[in-house]
C-alpha cells in the first residue's frame, strides 16, 4: 500500500448525497473521518469479479466519512462505482448469486449450436446493469459524485480483431512482464483513452451500453461500437485510470484490484489501496460464487483494518 497524507480537499466541491453529515462522538473516529474527508477524488480499477473487494472497502469506508466529490472508474470498476452510488450494492450481489447460481461452465459450446454466444457473460452482465440501474437508479445516480468511465478507442488502421490481440498484449506486458500500475505501452501503439460521464446517459439503456463498452473483452463479450466507432475495455489504455479525472492532482484514493510486485508510487495527493493478499476470484468467472462472496468479505477485512489505523493515528496513518 502506498501512503501518503492527503491534503486537505476542496471547499467549494458539493459533497454527493447521501454522505454521513453527523459528528462522531469520539476523537478516534473523528481522526478517521477527517482523514477520509480530505480525498476529494476516487479511482476504481478495473478487475471484473475482483472488484467485489472495492465494494467491501466502499461498505466500511464510506459510512466512516469517505464522501468524493468525483470518481473515475474503468470497466467493472466503473459499473461498481455506480452501482454503490445508486445505492444497488446489495441488490446487486444478491442478483448475480442468484443469476449465477446454476452455471456451472464458463464456456458452453451448446448455446452456440442454438445461434448464441457460447460465453453467458454479456447477456449475464447486460441484464443486471439494466435491472439494477433502473430508471429509478439513474435518477439517484444523478445526485452523487460525477463517475468518469474510461473506454479505450483502438488505433484506425488497426482492424478490430487485430487491435484485440496486440491490445491484450500490450496489457499483458506492462502487467505481468514490467508489473506496471499505469501502462504505457498500448498508448505507445496508438490505443487512446475517452472518458464520458455515467450521468449524462440518457437512459438506463445508454447507461448499460457505456458501461459495456468500458468492459468490452471479446469473446467475454461481443465487438462494441460507441458512437459509431470500435471500443475497447479501457483498461487496455490504464486499468487505473487516474487521468480520467477531472483534476488528477486533487487528493484521491485509488482502489486497486491485484497486488503489485513493486513497491506503489507515492504522490502529494494520491493513496493507493491494493488487497492484503490476492482477491480469491477470477475477473470472468461466473461459476465462483463462494469467490465472489470472498473478494467482498476480503474488502470489508482490509478496510477496516485501515480504519483501526485511521482511528488511531489519523491521516498519519497513510504514511506507514
Amino acid at each position: 500500500m502506498s501512503t501518503v497524507m492527503p491534503v486537505s480537499a476542496p471547499t467549494d466541491a458539493p459533497r454527493p448525497t447521501g454522505a454521513t453529515a453527523a459528528a462522531p462522538r469520539d476523537p478516534a473516529a473523528q481522526r478517521a473521518r477527517d482523514a477520509l474527508a480530505g480525498f476529494a477524488h476516487a479511482v476504481f480499477a478495473g478487475g471484473g469479479n475482483r472488484c467485489w473487494w472495492q465494494a467491501g472497502v466502499w461498505d466500511v469506508l464510506h459510512p466512516a466519512g469517505l464522501a468524493p466529490r468525483a470518481i473515475a472508474g474503468v470497466s467493472a470498476g466503473a459499473a461498481t462505482a455506480c452501482l454503490l452510488l445508486a445505492g444497488r450494492g446489495e441488490p446487486a450481489l444478491a442478483h448475480y448469486l442468484d443469476v449465477t447460481a446454476g452455471l456451472r461452465r464458463n464456456f458452453q459450446p451448446e448455446r452456440w449450436l442454438r445461434g448464441e454466444r457460447a460465453f453467458p457473460h454479456a447477456q449475464i452482465y447486460r441484464g443486471a446493469l439494466l435491472q439494477l440501474l433502473d430508471a429509478d437508479a439513474l435518477r439517484q445516480l444523478r445526485t452523487q459524485a460525477p463517475v468518469y468511465v474510461q473506454v479505450a478507442r483502438p488505433p484506425r488502421w488497426l482492424p478490430v480483431p487485430a487491435a484485440l490481440v496486440v491490445g491484450a498484449l500490450a496489457y499483458q506486458f506492462d502487467k505481468k512482464v514490467r508489473g506496471a500500475l499505469h501502462p504505457r505501452a498500448a498508448r505507445t501503439l496508438g490505443f487512446r483513452a475517452e472518458v464520458l460521464r455515467a450521468q449524462d446517459c440518457a437512459t438506463p439503456e445508454a447507461l448499460a451500453d457505456l458501461l459495456l463498452a468500458s468492459s468490452c473483452t471479446p469473446p467475454f463479450t461481443p465487438a462494441l461500437r460507441l458512437a459509431g466507432r470500435a471500443v475497447l475495455d479501457g483498461g487496455m489504455v490504464d486499468n487505473v485510470p487516474v487521468d480520467a479525472l477531472p483534476q488528477p492532482s486533487a487528493p484521491t484514493l485509488v482502489l486497486l484490484t491485484r497486488r503489485y510486485p513493486r513497491p506503489l508510487p507515492r504522490t502529494d495527493a494520491r493513496v493507493y489501496l491494493q488487497p492484503s493478499r490476492p482477491i480469491p476470484v477470477s475477473s470472468w468467472d461466473y461459476t465462483d460464487a463462494p469467490g465472489i462472496r470472498a473478494a467482498l468479505q476480503l474488502g470489508r477485512d482490509d478496510a477496516s483494518a485501515w480504519l483501526e489505523r485511521l482511528r488511531r493515528d489519523g491521516a498519519d496513518a497513510w504514511r506507514a
